[in-house]
């Protein structure tokens, strides 16, 4: 089991710092699966248990300038590796002007992510700070525990209006509730709510826009009614993390509702791929 990668080009090191902030403030710890096309950082709290799960896709070609990987096996070349992502988010914050950060599974003492941040002198010779980030290698038995998640049977799909917006609007709803529904038709409304015995607030969106499906992914949602609401209440805290880690702009982002069940949301960015799934509470 091999890997390693280089990435030299400064503006794809920022995009992938900023990339590994955003998934640091939505997991302490997450799964890091290694492909040869792609990397993949996976959250898998059970939702059942109320737990958010994430999954986050990258294809590496868009960042790596070298990207080599030998998997476990020929026919399953994949590695699976748990990690903090705090850990690697800190490794690469010393390489905002660096020239070139290598990254490599080594294994000395324990498994770990060797980041090795090569730093610009003055002098001929460069100056490398090497930062060592303890890795679980997670065994092919359990692979199947952390799948991409499939997209629920939603009633309503909506496009999310300006996150900087609806960041600043959560986090004033913050102070009054743990908890905020969030409603939607497939007339492109939607509504943030808090309900508490002291107080109720609302703000509407309008004119979003939903966004079109192909045929059969949206079974629950055909023949709804265009007015009618879909809506969950969820943890307030969830959403504000996932509002709040966004360093990533995304080109576009929706939300999928599951009524009183889930809220799935999706942030599209060219090469990045982010859905989140916040459980709904009873």
């Amino acid at each position: 089991m091999r890997f390693r990668a280089k990435i030299v080009d400064l503006a794809c090191l920022n995009h992938f710092s900023r990339i590994i902030n955003t998934i640091a403030k939505l997991a302490k710890t997450c799964i890091l699966r290694l492909t040869v096309c792609k990397l993949y950082f996976i959250l898998s709290d059970k939702v059942a248990n109320g737990g958010a799960s994430m999954w986050c896709e990258l294809s590496q070609g868009n960042f790596f300038d070298e990207f080599q990987m030998e998997g476990v096996a020929a026919e399953h070349n994949e590695i699976y590796l748990e990690l903090v992502p705090e850990n690697l988010s800190r490794a690469l914050k010393t390489s905002q002007s660096a020239k070139a950060v290598k990254i490599k599974l080594t294994n000395k003492h324990c498994p770990c992510l060797r980041v090795a941040v090569e730093l610009p002198s003055l002098s001929s010779s460069s100056r490398i700070v090497t930062h060592d980030i303890p890795v679980g290698v997670i065994p092919r038995r359990m692979w199947n525990d952390f799948r991409e998640p499939s997209v629920p049977d939603f009633d309503v799909s909506i496009y999310l209006p300006v996150l900087k917006t609806m960041k600043s609007v959560v986090e004033r709803m913050k102070n009054l509730s743990n908890f905020i529904v969030i409603e939607a038709n497939l007339s492109g409304e939607m509504n943030l709510k808090i309900e508490t015995d002291l107080v109720s607030v609302t703000t509407h969106f309008k004119d979003l826009g939903n966004p079109p499906w192909e045929d059969g992914c949206q079974s629950s949602a055909q023949g709804r009614d265009l007015e009618s609401m879909a809506e969950a209440c969820i943890d307030i805290k969830k959403l504000q993390q996932l509002l709040a880690g966004q360093q990533v702009n995304p080109t576009k982002a929706l939300c999928n509702i599951v009524h009183r069940r889930i809220v799935h949301f999706i942030l599209l960015h060219e090469e990045v791929s982010l859905q989140y799934f916040i459980p709904a509470i009873a």
